[in-house]
């Protein structure tokens, strides 16, 4: 099994700076130059989206961490064919933050199960779990007062992870016609649900 190389900073030998595509079939080969040069490249992304997702960094940063030491250990699998290496890595990390997420939900109703099959359930969680379910009823009676395209795009970007570019590249509008879907959503559902109030 191969090690996972130190990042490394990429160096101006030559004038091209290659494709992450390039990189990719480099890091197949085992170049432990081209991973270094995307790592530099894909970590501010995989991490930023691995925190969208799972939220809590500290589990966040672990995602990113095995997402890229995947990358690393199955570039051969990678496929030019069927998109860009970056969405490919993106994707790779999304499906591990979504693991990481589902993994946490079931040990929490693990615990759940164990607590009640005790008859320990503590006044905490019943109040937790009803103000919970409160708290997404109303969220979910705030996101149909949005228009069809608020609610889509900020469903992909909180619920899918995904970036405002990636938002606009799966609608096919522009960027700002994203941000400003988005502003204006954020601003209806913050006056439906009272939050700053």
């Amino acid at each position: 099994m191969r090690a996972l190389p130190e990042p490394g900073r990429p160096g101006s030998a030559d004038a091209t700076t290659p494709t992450p595509e390039e990189l990719m079939a480099r890091i197949a080969r085992g170049d432990e130059d081209a991973f270094a040069s995307l790592y530099d490249l894909l970590a501010p992304r995989v991490c930023g989206l691995a925190r969208r997702v799972v939220r809590d960094p500290a589990q966040a940063e672990e995602v990113a961490q095995e997402a890229l030491v995947e990358i690393w250990r199955h570039a051969a699998r990678f496929d030019p064919g069927r998109g860009s290496a970056i969405a490919w890595a993106l994707t790779l990390t999304h499906r591990r933050a979504v693991d990481r997420v589902r993994s946490a939900q079931a040990g929490a109703e693990r615990e759940s199960r164990v607590a009640a099959a005790s008859g320990e359930i503590a006044f905490d969680q019943v109040s937790e779990a009803t103000l919970g379910r409160l708290e997404r009823q109303q969220l979910r009676h705030c996101l149909k007062r949005l228009t069809e395209l608020q609610h889509e795009s900020i469903a992909m970007a909180y619920y899918g992870g995904l970036t405002y570019p990636q938002v606009a590249s799966v609608l096919g509008v522009p960027l700002a016609t994203v941000k400003t879907r988005m502003r204006d959503g954020l601003i209806r559902l913050r006056d439906c649900l009272g939050v700053g109030r």
